[in-house]
C-alpha cells in the first residue's frame, strides 16, 4: 500500500487527484494544509489531515515520515521558500520521490506569440519565483518530477501530451483533470519521469492564447 503525502491538499488539482487516488488505488493519503477545517475528508480510514505551514521544514519532515512519495501542490509568491523547506524536510525524513507542480515558461520554453503573451501575463513576480523554486528542486538530490501545466481549465476531460525540458512547449491549455490524472499515474508507477521536468498540454490547442481568454 503506497503512502502519499500531499502538500497543499486543498488545492483544486490536489482535490481532483485525491478523489482519483481513493477511487483507483489503495493508497493512504496524508493531507497537509494550513487550515485543516477547510478540507472535507472522503475516507477517514485512508486519509489523515495534518495542519501545517509549507515553509516549515520540520513540519514537513514530520508529516513525510514513512511516506513513499510526496506530491507538492504549492504556489504563491513564497514558493521558493516552500521549495527550500520541502527539500530540507524530505531530506530529514529520508523520502526521495517528489512530484512538484510548477508552471509553463520557467525555462523560457514557450515559443511564438503564445510565449510573448505568457510573459506579459506572468512576468513581474510569478514566473520568476516559480523558476527560482524549480531551480531549488533541480539542485536537490531528490527523485523529482516537475510538472509544468499549460493554462488551466475546468473542462471535464482527460487529454494531454508531454514535452521534456529542452523541448518547445506545445499547446496553450490543459484541464485540471488531466494534471490530476498524470499525478495519479506517477504515484502508481513512481519509476516514470524521475528527475524530469514535463510540460503538459491538451493536444491541438495551439494558438496565441488559451481559448478561454
Amino acid at each position: 500500500m503506497t503512502k502519499v503525502l500531499i502538500l497543499g491538499a486543498n488545492g483544486q488539482i490536489a482535490k481532483l487527484a485525491e478523489a482519483q487516488l481513493l477511487k483507483d488505488t489503495d493508497a493512504t493519503l496524508t493531507l497537509f494544509l494550513r487550515k485543516a477545517k477547510r478540507l472535507h475528508v472522503q475516507d477517514a480510514a485512508r486519509e489523515n489531515v495534518v495542519e501545517g505551514d509549507a515553509t516549515d521544514a520540520a513540519a514537513i519532515a514530520a508529516a513525510a515520515k514513512g511516506a513513499d512519495i510526496v506530491y507538492a501542490n504549492l504556489g504563491n509568491r513564497g514558493i521558493e521558500a516552500q521549495a527550500k523547506a520541502v527539500v530540507a524536510g524530505l531530506n530529514q525524513a529520508g523520502v526521495k520521490r517528489l512530484i512538484w507542480i510548477s508552471t509553463l515558461g520557467i525555462y523560457d520554453e514557450v515559443p511564438g506569440a503564445y510565449g510573448k503573451w505568457n510573459h506579459q501575463m506572468l512576468d513581474g513576480g510569478y514566473l520568476e519565483t516559480y523558476a527560482a523554486a524549480a531551480k531549488v528542486i533541480e539542485a536537490s538530490d531528490l527523485d523529482y518530477t516537475i510538472i509544468r501545466p499549460a493554462w488551466l481549465s475546468n473542462k471535464d476531460l482527460v487529454s494531454y501530451e508531454l514535452t521534456e525540458k529542452g523541448e518547445a512547449f506545445k499547446g496553450t491549455e490543459v484541464s485540471r483533470k488531466s494534471i490530476a490524472d498524470l499525478i495519479v499515474k506517477l504515484i502508481q508507477d513512481p519509476t516514470q519521469h524521475v528527475r524530469a521536468s514535463l510540460g503538459v498540454n491538451q493536444p491541438n490547442t495551439d494558438g496565441a492564447k488559451p481559448s478561454f481568454y
